[in-house]
């Protein structure tokens, strides 16, 4: 597992997102009113909630959602199943979709749920059974004009389908707006599946051009062959890039004359690992950060690249498909070092634009081509990446600061702007 290769972080993911966000607040000269409201999350709901299993016995599962700001509109996060989330990590992940739906200037504030459980001990009744007992214990915080989820780690369109289910019953009339995500027959959006990597996609050609890099002819390493990860290895292949290394949570696996992102997904989807896979050599997921690439995209979990290994990654561009892939450490080494950072709340923020596509759809009754939201995706993240730019070039500071100060300055003026009540 990438625990297991790589050290895990010595810091919480939540003080690292307030460290973050005391740089941007600091730049900004916000008051220190302003300061403190944004600092924390709004609104924090735990639950422990019993899930009856297949063998007849009940289990207790532990469940967050965490609010952090609602100024701009509706809050906005996805819901991850994994054994080892913590209260911190939602409260983190809720503050970066705030930064994520700002630095894009979609109408949200942003949130996270999470369940501490492992998936892959259970069965999919037993998934199912979790899933709607958890939609039930946050339905006092969710909704189409307050609270929208959507998927994340080891959740998908399905489980957004009966988290959809289990609210509609409970309002007694079908609810599609309540989550995005879902199956298209069911009132789902045309290009959602691949919205992430395509906005990865798209950036990476906004930055090349910046630096002098083509897409054509450049070498990939990618950490994280899930949803993100195996869907830009497959864009950029089409696109002329080589792929010379990619992994999943097990191992790796590299070539330098190129791996076919197809036949690795096959691969995986036949042994359930990239692990053994013939296309190449084995690799760790810690030798792959370290390989001499263009461009690295970690699209795993958070964490991965610190001071202990940063001064070592030699890769050009860093495209950030995971959230908190990197200490605020590493962003100085990296920034030192040359290398082109393109942060997680811009990188990774193609997936909550088209969740916003859906949501608008959902409420209207009326559905796009893929075409219309491919087009309006790519028209919101390279607006996004131009202005990020722009902050960055005025203020002579890296990407992910320029970020942070976009996105806070928007939410800061929403909050003034609102005043408090009451």
């Amino acid at each position: 597992m990438i625990a297991e290769t790589i050290a895990p972080p010595t810091e919480s993911a939540y003080s690292i997102a307030q460290r973050q966000f005391d740089l941007a607040a600091s730049l900004l000269e916000l008051p220190q009113n302003v300061r403190g409201v944004l600092r924390y999350p709004q609104r924090e709901l735990t639950v422990n909630f019993p899930v009856k299993l297949d063998d007849g016995s009940t289990r207790v599962f532990t469940g967050y959602r965490v609010q952090h700001n609602l100024s701009r509109g509706p809050v906005k996060g996805g819901i991850r199943y994994h054994p080892a989330v913590t209260l911190d990590d939602v409260r983190a992940l809720a503050m970066w979709m705030s930064w994520k739906c700002a630095v894009t200037n979609l109408p949200y504030g942003g949130a996270k749920g999470a369940v501490v459980v492992d998936p892959k001990q259970l069965s999919l009744t037993e998934i199912e059974h979790l899933t709607r007992r958890y939609a039930s214990e946050i339905s006092l915080l969710i909704g189409p004009e307050k609270d929208v989820p959507a998927p994340d780690i080891n959740t998908n369109p399905q489980i957004m389908a009966w988290i959809m289910d289990t609210i509609s019953m409970h309002q007694g009339y079908t609810v599609p707006a309540i989550v995005t995500g879902k199956p298209l027959n069911i009132g789902g959006s045309e290009g959602r599946n691949e919205a992430t990597a395509r906005g990865i996609v798209a950036l990476l050609a906004e930055a090349g051009q910046h630096i002098g890099l083509k897409l054509q002819g450049a070498r990939v390493a990618i950490q994280g062959f899930g949803n993100v990860g195996a869907n830009t290895a497959r864009m950029l292949h089409e696109l002329g890039a080589t792929v010379v290394a990619a992994s999943d949570s097990q191992s790796g696996v590299y070539n330098p004359r190129g791996l076919h992102p197809i036949h690795l997904l096959q691969f995986k989807r036949n042994t359930g690992s990239l692990r053994s896979c013939p296309q190449g050599d084995r690799i760790s997921n810690a030798e792959l950060i370290e390989l001499d690439c263009d461009i690295l995209i970690p699209a795993a979990l958070g964490g991965v690249i610190s001071a202990e290994n940063a001064h070592r990654v030699r890769a050009r561009v860093l495209a950030e498909g995971a959230n908190g892939p990197s200490t605020p450490e590493a962003d100085a080494i990296l920034y030192d070092q040359g290398c082109f950072v393109l942060p997680d709340i811009l990188a990774n923020a193609g997936g909550v634009i088209v969740s916003y596509f859906e949501w608008v759809q959902g409420l209207q009754e009326f559905f796009w081509s893929e075409r219309e939201v491919n087009t309006q995706l790519n028209r919101v993240i390279v607006q996004a990446f131009q202005q990020v730019l722009r902050v960055a070039q005025e203020r002579g500071v890296h990407m992910r600061t320029a970020a942070h100060l976009l996105a806070v300055r928007r939410v800061a003026e929403a909050v003034i702007t609102r005043g408090i009540y009451p």
